[in-house]
């Protein structure tokens, strides 16, 4: 029991430390970057949606995130929240 507890807490600490959200990736954010761009400094966004062309999307949760939104596939506007 102890050793699947271990190997758990060890599981979500290396996750933790995997994040990409953090402030130096959301200053290499820029407007006017592609959906694809933004990606390969993020990874796959947790959420997204798309309406009539314009599309936001979420990295992270509600407590911690960066959010990003796209008109045709470029970077209009970013923010973020409680990054490390």
């Amino acid at each position: 029991m102890k050793r699947m507890l271990l190997l758990a807490l060890l599981a979500a600490t290396l996750a933790a430390a995997c994040t990409r959200l953090t402030a130096e990736n959301y200053a290499k954010l820029r407007i006017g970057m592609s959906f694809d761009e933004v990606q390969a400094i993020l990874g796959a966004p947790d959420r997204c949606s798309d309406v009539l062309g314009a599309k936001g999307c979420i990295w992270g949760d509600e407590t911690r995130n960066i959010k990003v939104n796209f008109i045709g596939d470029r970077t209009v506007l970013f923010t973020a929240e409680n990054l490390r």
